[in-house]
């Protein structure tokens, strides 16, 4: 398919990596998240990559911090420096599932609402922020907004897409039919006609030249 050219007892160093996160995600409001459109989903990422997700796996670091572990088999890379045809690991606040100590207390700082969810064997597209600095946790712009799953030959997030091409402003001039149609759409969009659309934005600086606005 390559197409691109809380918790109860929650330890300190646990609650300062998630607020060390979520002030590296601005997009993240107390109740509610802000719309991205494709324009702001390119431009705010550092990677944006394409493959099946081969493993999802959660755990807690060395200095108390909980994660989930995704590995992705890269079949395309869109922008950024990850190499196509190798896995890609990161590491996403939370875990899959609270965690029993063995004096009973538990651990409940599960993957906050609003994050995407990874499922093994599912085609993703995602638009991934560079990790952060002092924890090296990642996710993708947007939150769940940044993560697209394959069904049916079409791509989705947890929103439906929902402001996805809101507000995108292109010459029609430099679409294909099917792209135009995509961009007037909602819901639901092509897996091929997406993705061919990212990779040429990336590819032809539309965004930075003032092509896409």
């Amino acid at each position: 398919m390559k197409l691109f050219p809380l918790a109860r007892r929650v330890s300190r160093a646990a609650v300062l990596a998630f607020a060390t996160l979520a002030l590296a995600l601005p997009v993240a409001h107390a109740t509610k998240l802000k719309k991205q459109n494709l324009i702001d989903l390119i431009s705010q990422s550092d990677s944006i990559i394409a493959g099946t997700v081969k493993n999802v796996s959660d755990g807690i670091d060395d200095k108390g911090v909980p994660y989930t572990e995704i590995t992705i088999a890269v079949g395309a890379s869109a922008k950024g420096t990850i190499k196509t045809q190798k896995d890609y690991t990161f590491r996403q606040f939370g875990l899959l599932e609270p965690r029993a100590y063995p004096n009973g207390h538990k651990l409940l700082a599960m993957t906050p609402e609003a994050f995407p969810t990874w499922r093994k064997g599912e085609y993703v597209v995602a638009f991934l922020f560079r990790p952060a600095s002092r924890t090296g946790l990642q996710t993708t712009v947007g939150l769940a907004q940044g993560k697209f799953s394959l069904a049916n030959e079409r791509m989705v997030n947890d929103f439906n897409n929902a402001g996805l091409f809101e507000g995108v402003d292109i010459d029609a001039k430099l679409l294909t039919r099917e792209e135009q149609a995509m961009l007037r759409s909602a819901g639901p969009v092509d897996m091929r006609t997406f993705m061919g659309l990212v990779g040429r934005t990336i590819e032809k600086r539309w965004i930075e030249n003032g092509e896409m606005k």
